[in-house]
């Protein structure tokens, strides 16, 4: 599937309030990412980014969400020093990285290597040859299904360049 750069300035694909889907209501993104518990620090950073009254959109989105233990492998104080004020564009830029304009999942992509415009901007390197690897983190559980598009948990944050 070839992925097509879309100018999506601001959007990251989480968003705090359930939306409603055909079959029901489903949780979005956040939420699903909330109810795992293992993902507190990024949706602290997201609210720090002040990126939740534009995550609120229907997507979807891919986002490929490092876990609590991946942002506590940074160098100490890197995570502190994010969610600075001062440090509020550098954040965005980096929560934006982990977004993909819209749903990827795993059989998609099985058996393949490709670059993907992000959110960001710049390209992250997907390869799915043996497991999947987004730039040089693992996706350590694939397809977790939201209402406004998929996650895939990573163990390690991605940084793009700056």
């Amino acid at each position: 599937m070839k992925l097509l750069k879309t100018v999506m300035a601001g959007i990251f694909a989480l968003a705090f309030t359930a939306s409603v889907h055909a079959g029901g209501h489903s949780k979005d993104i956040v939420d699903t990412a909330v109810d795992a518990g293992s993902f507190q620090t990024l949706v602290a950073a997201v609210t720090a980014a002040d990126l939740v009254d534009t995550l609120k959109s229907e997507g979807p989105f891919t986002v490929f969400a490092p876990t609590d233990e991946a942002f506590a492998a940074l160098p100490a104080g890197t995570v502190e020093d994010l969610l600075k004020p001062e440090n509020k564009d550098k954040l965005v830029a980096i929560l934006t990285y982990h977004v993909v304009p819209g749903k990827v999942m795993a059989a998609d992509i099985a058996g393949k290597e490709m670059m993907a415009a992000t959110v960001q901007g710049a390209e992250i390197d997907i390869n799915a040859m043996n497991g999947v690897m987004i730039n040089d983190a693992t996706v350590v559980t694939a397809d977790v299904e939201a209402s406004n598009g998929v996650i895939h948990v990573i163990d390690k944050v991605l940084l793009p360049a700056m």
